[in-house]
């Protein structure tokens, strides 16, 4: 029996159980997040100031902080911060990015030009200093920081897409549904883009876990999520001040942030070995 495409990078896939471990703690925390509701052992918002900066212990796995909430639940709840921002800004900026790739690439001429010169002038802008200067102007939320992560960092996908649509619009399968009268619109979706798919989603897998790392970044310097909504990079912000009487207020953010990131960065490892094994070398 024949395999798909697809089929052959998962078999791919599975031959790294580094690659299989790290999907599978990626599917854990996804459904962390998910269950936030139910796994989480006290609300995240709920403080006993009869329990303030408590150790660890069978009461409160995590220990508490400065305002008695369980650090667990919080950093459960986070779970849900971090994970939606970064699958939302990458939602965003994918198909910004193919949007503006695909045009690029397929048409070329003058809209080819006008999309290049902006990805080059969004290139000449620190990423990071930008979305800090755009959250001054509009505020710190959650929506917010999706948004402005979504339509500052497109310009890879672009350029990815792009790429792709110049080697394959003037291949056989292209020409010919030309010559049966296929319009734009159908070479592109149903011919060009299913093509050019795969390193994109490698692309995503590692921007998830540059979002992430973005949003606790932004997070921990004051310009992320609002004080009250539980968030990695808070938690471990305000753990500055407790570092030397409270040292599971670091640990407990700081590997979480650890181990999903590197999860993602495995992921999409993995993801680019199995689509074209010659890069595994590169």
């Amino acid at each position: 029996m024949h395999e798909s495409y697809w089929q052959q990078v998962w078999q791919q896939y599975k031959r790294s159980s580094l690659a299989v471990a790290a999907l599978g703690l990626v599917l854990i925390l996804g459904f962390v997040a998910l269950a936030a509701p139910w796994l989480s052992p006290y609300s995240p918002d709920a403080y006993d100031l009869n329990q303030i900066l408590i150790a660890p212990s069978t009461v409160h796995w995590l220990g508490t902080d400065d305002l008695g909430r369980d650090v667990l639940s919080r950093m459960i709840y986070g779970s849900r911060v971090s994970l939606s921002v970064g699958f939302v800004a990458v939602g965003i900026y994918v198909l910004i990015g193919i949007i503006l790739g695909a045009l690029a690439g397929y048409y070329g001429g003058w809209i080819d030009v006008l999309i290049s010169r902006a990805i080059e002038v969004m290139l000449c802008f620190p990423t990071f200093f930008l979305i800090l200067a755009v959250l001054a102007f509009v505020g710190p939320s959650i929506y917010n920081i999706m948004i402005v992560i979504g339509v500052t960092q497109w310009t890879g996908i672009a350029r990815l897409v792009r790429g792709e649509f110049l080697k394959f619009r003037n291949r056989e399968f292209v020409l010919g549904a030309r010559q049966i009268g296929a319009g734009d619109i159908r070479i592109i979706f149903k011919y060009l883009l299913p093509n050019s798919i795969a390193p994109v989603l490698v692309s995503a897998s590692f921007g998830v876990a540059s979002a992430i790392l973005t949003e606790s970044a932004l997070s921990f310097l004051g310009f992320g999520v609002p004080p009250q909504v539980p968030s990695w990079g808070a938690i471990l912000s305000q753990a500055q001040s407790f570092m030397d009487v409270a040292w599971w207020l670091t640990l407990a953010p700081g590997l979480a942030l650890f181990i999903t990131i590197t999860a993602y960065n495995l992921v999409g490892e993995g993801l680019r070995d199995a689509i074209d094994p010659r890069l595994k070398n590169l």
